[in-house]
């Protein structure tokens, strides 16, 4: 991931809700008129794989502080 990426994902973290749901309606709807190829079972599963780590982490962390 880039850092610029990076970034943008930090700063959509901290935005509230009500402009989340604005910023995925946008991004959601402008991903509808990108052709995309299709994702082989392999990338499929690297992707699955790094959301569950990831959810993981944040369960971790979660429970860490309490």
């Amino acid at each position: 991931m880039t850092t610029t990426t990076q970034e943008i994902i930090e700063k959509f973290a901290r935005l509230p809700i009500s402009e989340k749901r604005e910023v995925v309606s946008v991004i959601l709807r402008d991903t509808l008129e990108v052709e995309t190829p299709a994702l082989s079972d392999d990338e499929l599963v690297l992707n699955a794989e790094e959301i569950f780590l990831e959810l993981d982490r944040k369960e971790e962390a979660k429970d860490g502080e309490s």
